[in-house]
């Protein structure tokens, strides 16, 4: 019997999302006598197959595969070489997010325009920008 959250982590999910999917009736569980949820991993297979029926870009493997959750698919746009470093762009449906990578890695990766690629995004930073008047 798995956790909520090793659940979570073999389907590549959000802990919040399969708490959901257990409150909704969307997985089944079973309570522990002090009220904590278990799921038996054969309850998880349906959604494992499910997954992998998908195209390689939509299924969530390659979320089973890296630690980080915030992925975000997208074709490459432009990328600009100089010297060691390399600026990478991609275009979402809704932004274009700028990566600056080593060349090397655009190199190994064999990265150009129009290919599909995923940003990966770990970060503990947010800055902040005003965009109203100050006055």
């Amino acid at each position: 019997m798995l956790t909520p959250r090793e659940a979570a982590r073999l389907l590549g999910i959000s802990y919040p999302t399969i708490k959901q999917w257990i409150l909704t009736g969307k997985l089944k569980s079973v309570q522990t006598p002090g009220g904590h949820h278990r799921i038996a991993e054969a309850d998880l297979k349906p959604f494992l197959a499910r997954d992998a029926a998908k195209p390689a870009a939509e299924s969530r493997e390659r979320y089973r595969r890296i630690s980080g959750r915030n992925q975000i698919v997208g074709k490459v746009v432009s990328i600009r070489v100089e010297g060691l470093l390399a600026e990478v762009v991609i275009a979402t449906t809704d932004a274009h997010i700028t990566a600056i990578i080593t060349a090397s890695a655009v190199r190994e990766l064999r990265l150009k325009k129009g290919d599909t690629a995923a940003a990966l995004i770990k970060s503990t930073d947010v800055m902040v920008e005003r965009l109203d008047d100050p006055a």
